[in-house]
């Protein structure tokens, strides 16, 4: 009887583990120096309605995929439904000026090498999976894997309003 209820309960963790957690390996260059290419990451499944500004998130990408691969994008969350829209997502915003319900705008830590909101437009929430929570590996022998520490994204408007 006990060894049953055991079996269900473990049974029950991993369901919800492949339910809630997915590993991916970072292809490209987009969020460098956060994450580089070849590092392996956790990601938790969450509603959009969680996601927070400076998290780093994978989403689907919208359309065709620019490169080979599983179609996954991984992102910083620039701004969430509300949010002012961040200054290098404006041109393509088509006059907003704050995100809208269902809608993020997501840039790479590399901005020279990111294909992000800047080209993309503001990104549908249905095409999030997830939020990056720990760096299981990396190709970088001078970094660690661990516990996921995200930063917020750096403007241009989050330096002016932080200078003396």
């Amino acid at each position: 009887m006990i060894a049953a209820a055991a079996l269900l309960t473990i049974g029950a963790v991993l369901l919800w583990m492949r339910r809630s957690l997915m590993v991916i390996t970072v292809t490209g260059r987009s969020m460098e120096p956060s994450l580089r290419a070849g590092d392996r990451v956790l990601i938790r499944r969450v509603p959009a309605s969680s996601v927070r500004t400076g998290q780093v998130a994978v989403l689907r990408w919208p359309g065709e995929s620019p490169a080979p691969g599983p179609g996954w994008m991984v992102k910083r969350i620039a701004a969430v439904a509300g949010d002012p829209l961040p200054d290098p997502v404006r041109p393509v915003a088509d006059g907003l000026r704050h995100v809208p319900e269902g809608r993020l705008a997501v840039l790479g830590d590399n901005t020279a090498l990111s294909h992000d909101s800047r080209q993309l437009g503001l990104l549908d929430t249905r095409l999030l999976l997830g939020v990056v929570i720990r760096r299981l590996s990396t190709q970088d022998p001078g970094r660690a894997a661990g516990p996921w520490t995200h930063r917020p994204h750096t403007t241009k408007e989050n330096r002016d309003a932080q200078a003396p």
